[in-house]
């Protein structure tokens, strides 16, 4: 591959060698359940993501012989959707902790103590920023009300209990809080240089400093505090993880002379802005890291989870085995099968909000705007578009998909299938009874509407590596009509709209109406 003599230049200030065009790795997944991709191989062997799609800024809890992990959860609700394994591989949604909007939702930390169970949640919500806790004395549910700790300012809270038997939250920028004893309420000030966060070298290619995501492990005689700095998007060299440790809770603080861990130092890599770590002990005794990157020509579907192996050395520091993850890796051992993901079709016989369809950026009282009612989901309109309803989203993880939904309108409002990064930014078309209406590049175009006089439809959305093709059938599937604007939605991630999330499905129902959604069928195409 030729490179200008302009871009190597580049590559040598910043540490990071950056092809003129990258290559995007294409490693083989294996598959699951209606088609959709899996980590786990069969042959003893594993490719990541663990967890594909929309899961950043992972937070595990080893549990006996389960594992528990949750991920931010942004504008969507039902939040904070704790997920299961046995074996650290295959990973299965069990409920979602967060039902009372609070605002956006970013990185976690989900803790047992004294046999009960805890997630600190931070927020960005009008107020600003702040932490909240919610707690249960079973971690599948029922969980608690939220609880506003009164922190502002802070996110990404590390809980961890100190050798004097305290409980302390870290926090962003170096910031600690002490909690009382039912960890339900602060007990003191706000500290700051409570940790130094490590510096990488100036000339380094990243977004921003930002010392974020702290989550502390006790070890032997050792207190470790594994963190971000970098900025978690931006250029593909962003983001990494750093580590830090001290013989007691309250400092002083060592560097790992091998930091960072973990970082992408090629546009090459499969893994863009790999970062924001936790650490924990495997089924068979060994030590894993799980933390988030972007995939290589794919931001579209978000920060997605991923495995690897790490080794404790001689003098106490821990290392990365991993390498880039461009090929497979030994699987984890000693764990108990556990099934992998979940069917996203969905007949409409029962209520799965949460742990597949959530609704971005709803109001208090939004899920009265549902009803399932003979196998389909009825949906009240909202706002005027797409953009202002509240779609019901979906989360895939999948580089092509294809999906479908039987559609009955009634009333002045319209529905239909999209894709749906935020009120800027997505993609779809929606049926009114009198019009087919477009939606592209976040908005609806008047002059494509078509006088189309129909009550109920189907539609097919497929999405072939960013490349979306509309379908629709009026006459129950016998014959299909493809919409003449096949759109491209590259673009359509982070690093252009903000927000952190990723292109998501939608159902969505807008106007004075209602719209019956039936039948939705998803399955993974092969790429």
């Amino acid at each position: 591959m030729t490179v200008s003599r302009r871009h190597a230049l580049q590559a040598a200030l910043a540490g990071a060698a950056v092809s003129a065009t990258p290559a995007i790795a294409a490693p083989r997944f294996g598959t699951g359940i209606e088609g959709q991709r899996k980590a786990d191989l069969g042959n003893g062997t594993y490719v990541n993501p663990i967890v594909p799609g929309d899961h950043a800024d992972p937070t595990i809890l080893k549990d006996g012989g389960d594992y528990w992990m949750t991920f931010s959860s942004f504008q969507s609700y039902p939040g904070a959707v704790i997920w299961h394994s046995q074996d650290l591989l295959n990973w299965t949604p069990i409920t979602a902790a967060l039902t009372k909007p609070i605002g956006t939702v970013w990185a976690m930390d989900l803790v047992k103590h004294k046999g009960r169970y805890f997630i600190y949640i931070p927020v960005l919500n009008d107020a600003g920023t702040g932490i909240y806790v919610i707690h249960a004395d079973d971690i599948r549910g029922p969980w608690s009300e939220p609880i506003d700790l009164k922190v502002p300012g802070c996110i990404d809270p590390g809980h961890v209990v100190g050798e004097d038997g305290r409980r302390y939250l870290f926090v962003n920028g170096g910031r600690r809080i002490r909690l009382k004893d039912d960890g339900l309420a602060t007990d003191g000030p706000l500290e700051a240089n409570a940790w130094t966060p490590w510096q990488y070298p100036k000339d380094w290619v990243v977004e921003m400093f930002a010392p974020e995501g702290p989550k502390l492990l006790r070890r032997g005689d050792w207190f470790y505090l594994i963190s971000a700095v970098g900025g978690t998007a931006g250029p593909p060299t962003s983001h990494m993880v750093t580590v830090a440790r001290s013989r007691s809770v309250h400092g002083p603080w060592e560097h790992c002379p091998h930091n960072p861990v973990v970082r992408t130092t090629s546009a090459d890599e499969p893994w863009w802005s790999r970062g924001h770590a936790s650490v924990v002990e495997g089924p068979a005794g060994d030590w894993w890291m799980v933390y988030h990157g972007y995939e290589n020509g794919f931001r579209t579907l978000g920060r997605q989870a991923l495995l690897e192996p790490i080794e404790w050395t001689a003098d106490g520091w821990f290392r990365a085995k991993g390498g880039t993850l461009d090929k497979p890796l030994p699987a984890p051992r000693g764990g108990k099968a556990s099934p992998a993901g979940a069917a996203l079709s969905d007949d409409f016989s029962r209520n799965r909000m949460g742990t597949q369809w959530t609704f971005h950026a709803p109001s208090p009282d939004e899920l009265s705007r549902l009803r399932w009612q003979d196998n389909s989901l009825l949906m009240r309109g909202k706002g005027k578009s797409l953009a202002d309803c509240s779609p019901l989203v979906c989360i895939t993880g999948d580089r092509s998909y294809e999906c479908s939904v039987e559609l009955e309108i009634t009333g002045d409002g319209h529905g239909g299938l999209g894709l749906f990064y935020d009120e800027r930014g997505h993609v779809g078309i929606g049926f009114s009874t009198t019009q087919l209406l477009t939606y592209g590049y976040g908005q609806e175009h008047a002059w494509m509407r078509e006088n189309l006089a129909t009550r109920q439809v189907h539609i097919r959305l497929t999405n072939r590596e960013n490349v979306i093709t509309f379908r629709y059938s009026r006459d129950d599937g016998r014959t299909w009509v493809q919409h003449p604007w096949q759109m491209e939605v590259s673009g359509l991630h982070h690093n252009v709209f903000g927000g952190f999330v990723s292109l998501r499905i939608a159902l969505f129902s807008a106007g004075a109406g209602e719209v019956r959604a039936r039948n939705f069928v998803y399955r993974g195409l092969p790429t």
